[in-house]
């Protein structure tokens, strides 16, 4: 059986909802990301690079970044409707649509969520902030262009692993407002949100950013 190591704050989520749509048994361990869990000699051994989520396969292998995860998993059980396998004509696209989301989209948004670990000094935080967001909304317009000419979904009619991870970072813009300019991806986000297996996914990731909102007031002394 797979042990997922991740919990609340994580993208951890991210690999559970590729389990659910696989129906793939696996473990849960949880790690308390914001009491250093991550940080501890135990995990260390887990992933030495300190990063959750981090997976470890049934032959022992363990297994870290989450976009390398969700792929091996969708490959190694041929989830097809997450990753075209090789030799298929969407491959190509789908490929690069999910490195630019790991590689573009993926930073920016991490920088949104924790810019006060990007900076020297505290007062700049809101600035690291802002530039963060600049970064990610510009990359949500060229997926906007793409969706809205030949959507719903990034490989158009096909759903897969691109629209779930998609999903799973706009949220956060989505309840700020921030997507209005970006309909074509309100309507992927939208489907992808009402897939069965995915609901209760999404309504944990909603409640975690409500909570973790609520602790970086706290941090700032906002009442």
């Amino acid at each position: 059986m797979y042990i997922l190591y991740g919990g609340p704050f994580t993208r951890a989520l991210i690999t559970e909802m590729v389990m659910a749509e696989g129906d793939i048994a696996h473990e849960l361990r949880p790690v308390d990301i914001l009491n250093n869990g991550h940080r501890t000699p135990e995990f260390l051994k887990i992933n030495p690079a300190g990063w959750v989520p981090a997976l470890i396969t049934p032959e022992g292998d363990h297994l870290f970044e989450t976009p390398a995860i969700n792929l091996y998993l969708a490959e190694r059980h041929e989830l097809t409707h997450l990753a075209p396998a090789v030799g298929d004509p969407d491959r190509g696209m789908f490929l690069s649509g999910l490195f630019s989301l790991a590689d573009e989209l993926e930073p920016a948004m991490k920088r949104v969520f924790y810019a006060h670990r990007y900076v020297v000094r505290p007062e700049d935080t809101a600035a690291a902030k802002q530039l963060a967001l600049d970064a990610a909304l510009e990359r949500l317009q060229v997926i906007e262009e793409r969706l809205s000419k030949g959507g719903p979904y990034y490989l158009g009619e096909r759903f897969s692993l691109i629209d779930l991870t998609l999903s799973y970072w706009t949220g956060s813009l989505a309840s700020q407002g921030l997507l209005e300019p970006f309909p074509a991806i309100g309507a992927c986000t939208a489907l992808v949100r009402a897939r069965r297996k995915l609901q209760v996914h999404f309504a944990q990731l909603d409640e975690m950013r409500v909570k973790y909102a609520g602790l970086l007031a706290q941090d700032q002394g906002v009442k």
